[in-house]
């Protein structure tokens, strides 16, 4: 058997050459485990790992909100909710400077509280949006960057696949983490709104208003087109909020609901539901395999007592405590440029989370800030995972040059976003603390 240290140098080399690779990072992260466990406390202890992690893995009974989030999120996709959403928000908004992009992230923000997903939630809006905005003289780059940067809500707003991601490593309550991520969530787009109507007032030719006119009658109309969110909003985050169901059962309630709306919108037939199911099973899978393995690499930490050591070691330099925050969004930042969230989460909780909690950091806080840095991760370059989603999916000609230049402002804003709740916790707390 090799001592810690020696092991971790191996895995971590070997990890490196496979993302480089472009091995994907479930599979790097559970190859890292398996081999290090191998190596530092035998080949028993890894096939054992290895025999019964997946299983007991999926077989959790909070982690299967995960697919019911996705479920609904893609049924209420297919019942045209989101189209529904940019048509209201363009009557409001379009008359006004950046019109169109504040109505497409006031959109996918109302989205997100359906979706969960922000890769979802960058592809949908892409498709919609994009034409529409440049087809009335929009900004190539505002426009990329606008539906980039506003697809990263859904990591927010509830219900958020990477709150439930965080709250199964951390041992927190997903209740309480999907109902703190609602204030932060609407922050963030009133702040990315802001920034839009700044930016198109000091500069016209990147967003014209355009020639259109909507009377108060059409106006109020096409507010019939949100009745399906809200009513799914109301169904699933009101009855966390009020103790009627835990988040596995909101999920579940969330999912049916979305259905019932498809079925009243007479969109339903047999192609649309093996389409609806066959998408949903692809992300899950996808998300469950980084947690697999995440949960695998976990595993290789904690036989070997890395996590302890490391803990120990951070602790025993007594920093400040923001310092030790700093820090920990220094390393997301870093690890954001080049890997998926989930993974980021897997990999960084089990040595930062016990860190930042002994020095005094609310868990639920945390798991905020924990969230936006995540979001900001998913627009950072070189990766950016929204990014290359916007690019792949626009109908529109895109360079990734386009993209991460319109990105850009967006970072500054979701800064200034992240100072604000680190300065006032209280933007974080007040509602989970008001919980029943």
């Amino acid at each position: 058997m090799l001592d810690p240290g020696t092991t971790g140098i191996i895995v971590l080399a070997m990890m490196a050459f496979m993302l480089a690779a472009g091995v994907h990072i479930g599979v790097t992260l559970g190859l890292g485990g398996l081999l290090g466990m191998y190596l530092s406390v035998g080949p028993d202890a890894a096939w054992a790992q290895l025999a019964t992690v997946p299983f007991s893995t999926t077989n959790s009974f909070t982690l299967a909100v995960i697919p019911l989030f996705i479920l609904m999120g893609t049924l209420a996709t297919q019942a045209g909710l989101t189209t529904d959403l940019y048509k209201a928000a363009h009557h409001w908004l379009g008359r006004l400077p950046g019109g169109l992009a504040m109505a497409t992230t006031l959109a996918s923000a109302a989205f997100g509280a359906a979706c969960g997903s922000t890769i979802v939630n960058a592809a949908v809006f892409t498709k919609i949006a994009m034409p529409e905005m440049v087809r009335f003289g929009y900004d190539k780059r505002l426009s990329a960057g606008c539906i980039a940067a506003s697809g990263t809500l859904a990591s927010l707003i509830p219900p958020s696949i990477l709150m439930v991601v965080y709250a199964v490593i951390t041992e927190q309550s997903v209740a309480r983490l999907l109902i703190a991520g609602l204030i932060p969530g609407l922050l963030s787009a009133a702040i990315y709104m802001a920034g839009i109507y700044v930016r198109a007032k000091r500069d016209p030719s990147i967003a014209p208003i355009p020639d259109i006119h909507f009377t108060r009658a059409e106006k109020w109309r096409s507010l019939r087109g949100v009745w399906g969110i809200s009513f799914l909003f109301i169904l699933v985050i009101g009855g966390i909020y009020l103790g009627f169901f835990v988040p596995t059962y909101a999920g579940a309630v969330g999912a049916f609901g979305a259905f019932l709306i498809v079925v009243g919108k007479r969109r339903l037939n047999l192609r649309m539901l093996v389409e609806t199911f066959k998408e949903a099973g692809i992300t899950t899978s996808t998300i469950f395999i980084i947690i697999i393995g995440g949960i695998l690499f976990a595993r290789f930490l904690a036989y070997t007592g890395l996590i302890a050591d490391i803990s120990d070691l951070l602790l025993g330099l007594d920093l400040a405590p923001f310092l030790y925050l700093m820090a920990f969004a220094v390393i997301y930042l870093i690890l954001g440029m080049l890997i998926d969230p989930i993974a980021i989460m897997i990999m960084t909780l089990p040595v930062m989370f016990p860190i930042l909690i002994g020095v005094g950091y609310d868990p639920i806080w945390l798991g905020v800030i924990a969230i936006k840095l995540a979001e900001i991760s998913l627009i950072t370059p070189p990766v950016g995972l929204n990014v290359y989603v916007v690019r792949s999916a626009s109908p529109v000609p895109l360079t990734l040059e386009d993209v991460f230049a319109g990105i850009m402002p967006f970072l500054l804003l979701d800064v200034f976003t992240l100072g604000l709740l680190i300065a006032f916790p209280s933007i974080v707390l007040f509602l989970p603390n008001l919980m029943m």
